[in-house]
């Protein structure tokens, strides 16, 4: 199973457009169809806010969010307390609360996140200032992150 990012969602969408590539569409169709990509609430509601269109390709599909368990939440606060947060204090160019939620469900569900924000690389020596990826590659989070190509690299499917 991986979980989305909005940030992939929104890239796979607007630089594999489904009229020129309609066979990757088809499969990732497919691969909602089968659970295997599934989308957190938060990150379902980024997409509606951001790509309505893209959002009503999912939503034709049958993409079911992932709801934010009182776990994922609890998680989500854990995660939020590791990284320096207090109370909500983001810093503009690392994580955000949503983001937090997302991370937390790929762990719920063991799941690998797929996410098209760049790695950092250099590490900010302030950890609220680290993005998604540095955060899932913490010791203490320990969710494995790729982004979009790579997902399509590891399916390993040809598209015709």
């Amino acid at each position: 199973m991986h979980v989305f990012d909005t940030s992939s969602m929104i890239y796979a969408w607007d630089n594999y457009p489904e009229r020129q590539f309609p066979s990757l569409w088809n499969w990732i169709a497919k691969q909602i169809e089968q659970g295997n990509l599934v989308m957190s609430v938060v990150a379902f509601d980024e997409v509606k806010k951001n790509d309505p269109d893209c959002y009503a390709w999912l939503s034709e599909r049958g993409l079911n969010p992932l709801e934010t368990s009182n776990s994922i939440i609890q998680d989500a606060r854990r995660i939020k307390d590791l990284i320096g947060i207090v109370a909500d204090n983001y810093h503009g160019n690392g994580v955000g609360e949503n983001d937090l939620f997302i991370i937390a469900t790929a762990r719920a569900y063991g799941a690998e996140l797929v996410t098209d924000e760049r790695p950092q690389a250099i590490l900010p020596n302030e950890p609220r200032k680290r993005k998604i990826p540095a955060v899932c590659g913490m010791q203490e989070v320990n969710v494995s992150c790729i982004n979009f190509v790579e997902y399509i690299k590891r399916s390993q499917v040809v598209f015709r």
